[in-house]
């Protein structure tokens, strides 16, 4: 019996790392990120916004003292996936909107304005993933 198995015509990229769940470990996730992206020789805005958005979320909302965050990115095709996982699993984020004279609490509705699609995944207790979809095009895709 002869079988084709299923061939990707464009390559699969990804890159992750744990960081602190710090103001600083968030700065240095959007760095990291940024970084990667021009490697991939891919666009850096808005998906660095996201990830600054996603990361000081962790940072801020899903810090246990001990547990590090990880920030993963993936490449298939023309897509960016941007996932943030903490280990706050409990606490799942819900859009809201602020009080006009808020300082804060503004970040997932910048999710949801820049990203194409956002979600959150429960995983193995107690983490959580809060991931964001980005269709970009490559301005120097080389495999």
């Amino acid at each position: 019996m002869n079988q084709k198995s299923a061939e990707l015509t464009t390559p699969v990229r990804n890159f992750s790392v744990q960081l602190s769940p710090t103001p600083r470990g968030a700065r240095l996730a959007r760095l990291l990120a940024a970084e990667q992206l021009r490697s991939w020789g891919l666009p850096q805005d808005p998906a660095r916004q996201l990830v600054a958005e996603l990361a000081a979320n962790a940072a801020e909302h899903g810090r246990v003292p001990g547990r590090d965050f990880r920030l993963t990115l993936y490449v298939v095709g023309d897509f960016l996936r941007i996932e943030v996982t903490d280990t706050r699993g409990e606490r799942l984020p819900c859009p809201q909107a602020p009080a006009p004279d808020a300082e804060s609490g503004r970040g997932l509705l910048l999710v949801e304005a820049l990203a194409h699609r956002w979600g959150v995944v429960e995983g193995r207790f107690p983490r959580k993933t809060v991931w964001a979809e980005l269709s970009c095009t490559a301005t120097e895709y080389t495999p």
